[in-house]
């Protein structure tokens, strides 16, 4: 493709070196080292290095072209594009590189804390149900149509994810579904993205580490709506109290969910246990294999966006009906002594507090035993936080290590202990090896107890020192209980 094309929607400051109408590009990079011949080269400006110190050597690696905020002195021949911000510019080229393929799709974007992989990868199950080609963008896999593809990052980067995009609308998906991550908003790497809906699902502490503020993670997400078009929808759960907020600015047409006030979509809870629960949505009853206040919240907005998308409604009532959890999210492993093992995703104090009071209303008086530990090099402040949450609901609490990344296991440990009380501690033990902390809560759980191993969900791995060593809560867990036999 020709740059002069690639660049027609970006508003460009300076150019300078050979005319762009005469330079073909022959594919989009942002990382020097991985620039070919005939490459455009944008330069961005991240956390712990700039891409504008590295023009040079993409240049000498065959770089045709580059977009900068900065063009620095003495560079080798090529032309070189001057806009004000790249990381937008990124998203922008790499949709018109791609042929704008979400034009060609029905993308709808699901953000917030907590609920996003559940709720995107049940719209692409349901919709695939009904008969549709779908794509899912999500933190376990992406998946065009059938084919699974390994997931790197919740969101991908602009190029990788128009890539996709355009696979999937090859391939003829009428659809695709996709979380959208805070930092992908911060870093605009969905610039260029045409959604025709986005989902809000909820908002609390998180990823504070990144944004510092709560204020500014707030701003972060409202972002998303705020961009949306006239003809897209914003749907948003009014439950949480910073629902309305994502609506205030948004050009889309506005919708509501809830479970306790009047909305445009209403969810009860009639009847509820370990093995699912009878849910009247919008005057109809239907049973569910999902469990949890929260599963509700996310069923109810599966619903509503499938309604918003046309779909019709008793033929997704009764796919709801069929659909099971998702990988890592409420999962169950049974064992010996009618002890149940249940993994979840759980690594906020909000998302560990709704799986706990799940379990708790569920567990008809059966003891809960939880073992959880908190992420290294993220928000420390959630740490104390998830002691306290744990201690409400749990009988018996082991806390271990999750992802240690380069800080030391024993030093998140000590953080999280801030949250105990020193009565709290006559059932609290504390062991760093995640292995040995699982297999401890099974050991001194009682017939009948609930297990739950929370944190890491469907993740295969333990980052440890920027090393990821395989680890699977559940795969653990299924060898635990087979030497229990």
């Amino acid at each position: 493709m020709r740059l002069n094309n690639i660049t027609e929607g970006l508003d460009i400051l300076e150019i300078i070196g050979r005319e762009a109408e005469s330079v073909e590009i022959g594919g989009i990079c942002f990382d020097s080292r991985c620039c070919g011949k005939g490459d455009l080269f944008v330069a961005q400006r991240g956390v712990s290095s700039d891409g504008h110190n590295y023009i040079s050597a993409a240049i000498r690696g065959g770089a045709s072209a580059v977009l900068c905020e900065e063009i620095p002195e003495g560079l080798p021949d090529g032309v070189i594009i001057k806009v004000a911000d790249t990381h937008s510019a990124l998203g922008i080229a790499s949709s018109i590189f791609y042929g704008k393929p979400s034009e060609k799709m029905k993308v709808v974007g699901i953000t917030g804390t907590n609920g996003k992989t559940t709720t995107a990868t049940l719209l692409y199950r349901l919709f695939s149900a009904l008969g549709y080609k779908c794509g899912l963008i999500s933190t376990i896999a992406n998946y065009i149509s059938n084919k699974e593809i390994a997931a790197t990052h919740t969101t991908p980067d602009p190029v990788q994810l128009n890539k996709l995009m355009a696979e999937m609308a090859d391939s003829g998906c009428e659809y695709c579904f996709m979380e959208v991550s805070s930092h992908s908003l911060d870093q605009k790497r969905i610039a260029g993205i045409k959604f025709a809906g986005g989902i809000f699902s909820n908002i609390t502490h998180d990823h504070l580490d990144y944004h510092k503020t709560f204020a500014e993670y707030i701003r972060v997400k409202k972002s998303f709506f705020d961009n949306l078009q006239k003809d897209s929808f914003a749907l948003t759960n009014i439950d949480d109290k910073n629902g309305m907020v994502m609506l205030q600015n948004t050009p889309a047409a506005k919708y509501r969910y809830s479970c306790q006030s009047p909305a445009d979509f209403n969810c009860k809870v009639m009847e509820k246990s370990l093995d699912g629960m009878l849910l009247n949505i919008g005057g109809k009853e239907v049973w569910t294999r999902f469990i949890g206040a929260h599963n509700a919240y996310n069923l109810l907005s599966v619903y509503s966006a499938a309604v918003l998308l046309n779909a019709d409604e008793e033929e997704v009532l009764v796919e709801l009906s069929k659909l099971s959890t998702v990988a890592g999210r409420l999962e169950y492993v049974k064992g010996g002594d009618d002890i149940t093992a249940v993994v979840d995703y759980a690594h906020t104090p909000d998302a560990l507090e709704n799986v706990l009071k799940t379990l708790k209303d569920s567990a008809d008086g059966r003891d809960i035993v939880t073992v959880f530990g908190c992420g290294g090099n993220r928000d420390k402040t959630k740490r104390p936080e998830m002691a306290e949450v744990s201690v409400k609901y749990s009988d018996r609490i082991v806390v271990t290590s999750d992802n240690p990344r380069f800080e030391e296991p024993e030093s998140i440990i000590e953080d999280i202990k801030r949250g105990f009380k020193p009565s709290d501690m006559k059932r609290t033990i504390f062991i760093t090896d995640r292995r040995e902390a699982i297999k401890a809560a099974i050991m001194m759980a009682s017939a009948g107890s609930i297990v739950l191993v929370a944190g890491k969900g469907h993740e295969n791995y333990q980052d440890v020192k920027g090393v990821k060593h395989h680890f699977d809560d559940k795969e653990e867990i299924l060898k635990i209980f087979s030497l229990n036999r």
